[in-house]
């Protein structure tokens, strides 16, 4: 769990510092009190762009120095961990972390501690393109193999090359080592996600019948070995070059997600199914990964109190009760009634 968060000039915040214990840490306030932002920089304690997907310089409280910083500390039964990430002035978009105070990449956060989330924004992923899915599920695989960032990372930047050299009719040999890195941390990429969702599947079947409906998951797209990849990478040049990108690869799979019940797809459910439906799947996935690594992930709600029922809410707060630390954001304190009275509460 995390017992201290430290923000400076991020956001709205120019200098904040919060101490946290295990459990539910429950944020109230005002709209545009910065709640939120408060969850984002816990965000930003793992490999991506957090949970808005922003820009860096964004990040930095508006008229302040420029640059931003986050530290936390992470309480484990081995020690203390410092934890910290943020940017300078006068370096904006670059990003720098640090833990136990030696510079590092954000890839490695993934060796402490994994942090999960949900966003009113998440409410359309059934709904949204398949990218959208992708990325919900690359953070779900993140938690569960550390390297999946790294593979993830070196495919999509090789592809880009690719992509470049190919509408320039550059140098094939630079094309065929492209292929050889694309083919490499691509099956990778797909192995470790079809791990998961198969892990993930197993966790949905075992979840009690109750307030969330359950979900069946699969994953759909290409799959396959690197030599399979590379194969069709390299037989695929032409094709690829009229259409200015690549057709095959694990970047153009969806996670397909069913209500079981009801033997619908997840998109076409109502509103408060398809947020029960990706509850559900949360829920199954904090307990995979508590099960799978010995440590519960840090997990984020923002305002998901507020857009259930009083019925499901009270089921969602036994549902985490004990599993690990839950960050959650509501205007009405009157929200978090049945979470108890050993959560930490504070007013933003």
């Amino acid at each position: 769990m995390l017992s201290r968060l430290v923000l400076t000039d991020f956001r709205n915040h120019a200098d904040l510092t919060l101490a946290t214990g295990p459990g539910f840490v429950v944020l109230t306030g005002e709209n545009g009190a910065g709640k939120t932002n408060i969850l984002e920089a816990v965000s930003l304690l793992a490999p991506g762009r957090g949970l808005r997907r922003a820009a860096l310089s964004d990040m930095a409280q508006q008229g302040g120095p420029g640059g931003f910083g986050v530290a936390a500390t992470l309480a484990r039964e081995e020690g203390a961990v410092d934890l910290a990430t943020g940017t300078q002035a006068t370096a904006p978009e670059r990003r720098i972390v640090r833990i136990q105070g030696a510079a590092t990449s954000a890839n490695a956060f993934t060796e402490w501690l994994s942090v999960l989330w949900l966003t009113p924004a998440m409410d359309r992923l059934f709904v949204e393109p398949a990218g959208e899915r992708r990325r919900f599920l690359d953070r779900l695989t993140l938690a569960l193999s550390g390297t999946h960032a790294s593979h993830a990372t070196r495919y999509e930047a090789a592809m880009r090359a690719r992509n470049r050299l190919l509408a320039e009719e550059g140098d094939p040999e630079w094309v065929s080592a492209l292929e050889v890195q694309m083919a490499e941390h691509g099956a990778a990429v797909d192995a470790a996600r079809r791990e998961t969702v198969a892990l993930l599947a197993d966790a949905l079947d075992a979840q009690p019948i109750g307030a969330f409906p359950r979900a069946a998951i699969a994953l759909d797209g290409w799959t396959g070995d690197a030599a399979a990849l590379l194969d069709e990478l390299r037989r695929g040049r032409p094709r690829d070059a009229a259409a200015g990108r690549a057709l095959v690869g694990p970047h153009r799979a969806d996670l397909i997600v069913t209500h079981r019940d009801k033997e619908q797809a997840a998109g076409l459910a109502s509103t408060g199914e398809q947020k029960a439906l990706l509850l559900g799947i949360v829920l199954a996935h904090v307990d995979l990964v508590g099960a799978r690594t010995g440590h519960q992930p840090v997990l984020l709600l923002d305002e998901v109190a507020a857009h259930l029922d009083p019925a499901r809410r009270a089921a969602l707060f036994a549902r985490l009760a004990g599993r690990g630390q839950v960050w959650m954001t509501g205007t009405e304190d009157a929200l978090f009634a049945d979470v108890g009275a050993g959560a930490t509460r504070i007013a933003v």
